[in-house]
């Protein structure tokens, strides 16, 4: 790869992004451009961005297309990210939920689910929660989705390297809710991985799936126009069901959607109910 990005390229691999994926890139992060892609270039014997650009607008090369995505979208997560939206889960919306609902069910949406931290955090709560009032929850599903197919393959295999049980997991939790698996890994146990769905999906396409009482839907508008984040959020507005929540991240807000969602305090943390 040449050692520096031509402004021009850079703008036009915004543009890309921006159609491919929504993630609007800020001015001067050529250098993120460069560290992300350079492995990509090296593979396909390419030079440039530009070389780049124009392969994948040839026929026949989706395949390139997603992994560049993929290189662009793949960030790291955690175990239990933020710890508040646990904590409202367990202590608030869980209770809520254990004594409203009948017969119990509960359906839940991780966005931008990464290698599937998030989701099984979540399903990690609710079997603790669970275990104390046995049979009030009792139907749980939880759909995680992603955009990258590489990211979704590791999240539905549930297995995972020390490093990455070592982000967030307590040792508590690695216990009750892991083996080790032959190759020195930790696998999650069957009845945390069964409570979850991974599904493809990218949250600029018009339909979305099913109804849920909780969308988690956490730093990853930060990355989109604030144009994008409007439509996104009416749209998730509409797969929630009446008084269900949206949980963002913690440098999330709302901003002109009040006619479609009322502010939760917690305290602390924020979450939002449908209207």
């Amino acid at each position: 790869m040449k050692a520096d990005i031509t402004q021009q390229e850079y703008e036009a691999f915004k543009t890309f992004l921006q159609d491919a994926c929504g993630i609007l890139l800020g001015d001067n992060k050529q250098y993120l451009v460069k560290s992300r892609l350079r492995r990509i270039l090296e593979e396909h014997k390419m030079t440039s961005i530009s070389d780049l650009l124009g392969s994948i607008q040839r026929p026949g090369r989706s395949n390139l297309r997603e992994v560049v995505i993929d290189a662009m979208t793949t960030n790291e997560t955690l175990w239990f990210r933020d710890n508040h939206p646990f904590r409202i889960l367990n202590e608030k919306l869980l209770p809520e939920y254990a004594e409203s609902k009948v017969p119990g069910s509960l359906r839940i949406w991780s966005s931008a689910c990464s290698t599937g931290q998030e989701p099984y955090s979540i399903a990690m709560i609710i079997e603790e929660f669970r275990r104390t009032r046995p049979g009030r929850i009792r139907d749980v599903r939880i759909t995680a989705t992603d955009i990258s197919k590489s990211v979704l393959e590791v999240a539905r295999r549930g297995e995972y390297e020390m490093i990455a049980i070592g982000r967030g997991l307590s040792p508590e939790r690695q216990k009750a809710f892991f083996t080790p698996s032959a190759n020195g890994g930790w696998q999650i146990r069957p009845q945390i991985k069964s409570m979850v769905d991974f599904r493809e999906l990218n949250l600029l396409d018009r339909y979305m799936f099913g109804k849920f009482d909780i969308v988690f839907c956490r730093n990853v508008l930060i990355y989109f126009s604030a144009e994008l984040k409007k439509d996104i959020l009416t749209r998730i507005h509409a797969t929630l069901n009446p008084g269900g929540y949206l949980i963002l991240g913690s440098s999330e807000s709302l901003n002109g959607l009040s006619d479609l969602y009322e502010m939760v305090q917690c305290h602390p943390g924020i979450i939002y109910r449908k209207k």
